[in-house]
């Protein structure tokens, strides 16, 4: 997994925020991933899955991927991160709405975490991820004036703020992003080699995110 090492298990992040782990072998070369489901070396490019029993993100390869795009799934316990970005250019965060939420920071990502039948807002920190207190009325409010909100699907997405930007991304780059930050990081503010891998990320979400109403008709059409 990207972000991730051999396969040990970390401490929890406080109220259930997922855990990433890795998987790998003695014997394996350095770098090596591994499926968590079947022990296939994976390539780059590879699916997570959520694993809602231990509330951590896992690596699998693509056929296992595909086995828990299935809604119930082994039980329901692992859920397939799904592979869509999408923002609503048309919509974007009004400053008076985000104060609203009283997050203390300019960025930050929120999921619906299922196990506490709540959303839970996280921000990147030079400790990892920083859990803050979120008004869910405010939350509720804005999920029905911001269609993108309202898109959310629990446990496996997220919606990531900066500034006045929006964007639905699955929530495994969530936490890419806060081990990058976390690496880089120094000082207050974070610091330039912070700073540059943040706005990398942003350059990537702006690059694939496809509009909102456009994902509506691509999915009429079907």
């Amino acid at each position: 997994m990207r972000g991730a090492g051999g396969r040990r298990s970390g401490p929890q992040v406080p109220d259930g925020l997922p855990v990433q782990l890795g998987s790998q072998r003695r014997d394996d070369p350095p770098g090596t991933e591994r499926c968590e489901m079947c022990q296939t070396v994976l390539d780059e490019r590879h699916g997570h899955l959520v694993d809602l029993d231990q509330r951590s993100i896992a690596c699998a390869c693509r056929a296992c991927y595909l086995l828990f795009t299935h809604e119930g799934a082994a039980g329901g316990r692992y859920k397939a991160v799904p592979e869509r970005i999408c923002h609503d250019p048309g919509r974007p965060l009004d400053g008076a709405d985000w104060n609203e939420l009283q997050i203390p920071v300019a960025m930050a990502f929120f999921f619906f975490n299922s196990a506490l039948g709540r959303v839970v807002a996280g921000y990147p920190s030079p400790g990892g991820v920083t859990e803050c207190e979120l008004d869910l009325e405010a939350w509720d409010r804005l999920a029905a004036e911001y269609p993108l909100l309202g898109e959310l699907a629990p446990d496996t997405e997220a919606i990531f703020v900066h500034k006045d930007e929006v964007f639905l991304i699955p929530i495994d780059m969530c936490y890419s992003l806060v081990g990058e930050l976390r690496m880089y990081w120094q000082g207050f503010d974070g610091g330039a080699e912070a700073r540059e891998a943040l706005a990398s990320f942003l350059a990537g979400l702006r690059r694939r995110a496809v509009a909102l109403e456009r994902r509506a008709l691509e999915m009429e059409e079907r």
